[in-house]
């Protein structure tokens, strides 16, 4: 581990770190979100509804079909943070959308993957159709030590027979410093906006209780959010703050918020975008009112993972994500932390 993080960056990260004016030496991570779309398997799974995704089914999923979604997938996962870390890659990459674990381990035997030793972590939920979150991860990078399924839990009686994800809870350590990661896929918005401000809701429990536990932890709060930083359940029901100097001890950034304000996003409808894959941090990763401490792990940039190859080049939908890869384009943040 200590080899593989030798292999940081000497610089001054110009825009961002120049007012160090120094030559110090820092170590670069990057934490990726990416909707992987219906990875689903040819077999059917006792209890869910993934007929559709079977060889006979409507989109007749055959063995060459799922093949050719892994390479893809898979592909886009190795390339992401390669901006920046052009040998390295992410250190932990949050996913949804997988039917189940073997989905991922399949994933993880795809070669880009498994040439970095790519592991995975998935907890079965209730979700009808038996789509999950789970998260990648480079362990000489990301060590684990904690992993939960917390539920989705409606609050209405005759809606709990509509089982949908939970929230995925994974504790580990970076850069020798305490983090957890949640990845979630709050409800589709083919339900009203009352379910995602819930999810956002219960969400902001969870994290509270985390910090109850270790006020000092570095949270990441990453997923399909089926909402846009705007909208109610991320910035008043989660209160994720779209600005960083906004935040107090305890809250929340969404560093997607503004990014979308820009005019872009991760997934377009109607010809215009959305921006439902945001990766929010706690306040224990910010550096604010122009401070510049890395002594710890603090954040660089956001970024929205854009390659030409996961667009359509012509025709009506020119412009639109590419379908074999995913609808929705992953995000990803950059955290520098200053080296000893």
């Amino acid at each position: 581990m200590k080899k593989l993080l030798s292999l940081t960056v000497v610089m001054f990260l110009l825009g961002t770190i120049n007012a160090l004016a120094q030559e110090k030496k820092y170590s670069v991570y990057a934490i990726g979100f990416y909707n992987l779309e219906n990875l689903f398997d040819t077999l059917h799974d006792e209890g869910h509804n993934d007929y559709e995704y079977l060889p006979d089914g409507r989109n007749k999923w055959t063995g060459m079909k799922y093949r050719n979604k892994l390479k893809n997938m898979a592909r886009v996962l190795a390339e992401m943070g390669t901006d920046e870390l052009p040998t390295i890659g992410c250190a932990a990459i949050g996913v949804s959308e997988v039917e189940n674990d073997g989905c991922l381990a399949d994933l993880c035997e795809q070669e880009p993957l498994k040439k970095r030793n790519f592991q995975h972590l998935l907890i079965e939920g209730p979700d009808h159709r038996g789509v999950d979150c789970g998260l990648l991860y480079n362990p000489a990078l990301f060590s684990v030590r904690n992993v939960k399924l917390v539920p989705y839990v409606y609050d209405k009686p005759e809606d709990a027979r509509r089982a949908t994800r939970g929230f995925f809870v994974v504790s580990g350590t970076l850069a020798d410093e305490h983090v957890t990661i949640i990845v979630n896929h709050l409800p589709s918005r083919g339900a009203t906006s009352y379910y995602r401000e819930l999810g956002g809701k219960q969400i902001r429990v969870v994290k509270d209780s985390l910090l109850k536990d270790d006020p000092n932890v570095k949270l990441f709060i990453m997923g399909d959010m089926n909402d846009d930083p705007a909208d109610p359940s991320m910035s008043k029901a989660l209160g994720a703050q779209r600005e960083i100097n906004d935040v107090k001890p305890g809250g929340l950034y969404n560093p997607f918020w503004n990014i979308h304000a820009s005019g872009t996003g991760t997934l377009m409808y109607d010809g215009k975008w959305n921006l439902f894959d945001q990766i929010i941090l706690s306040h224990s990763l910010l550096n604010q009112k122009g401070k510049k401490d890395f002594s710890t792990l603090k954040l660089w940039k956001a970024q929205i993972f854009r390659r030409n190859y996961l667009f359509q080049q012509e025709g009506r939908y020119k412009g639109y994500t590419l379908r074999g890869y995913s609808d929705h384009l992953p995000t990803l943040v950059y955290l520098v932390k200053e080296q000893k």
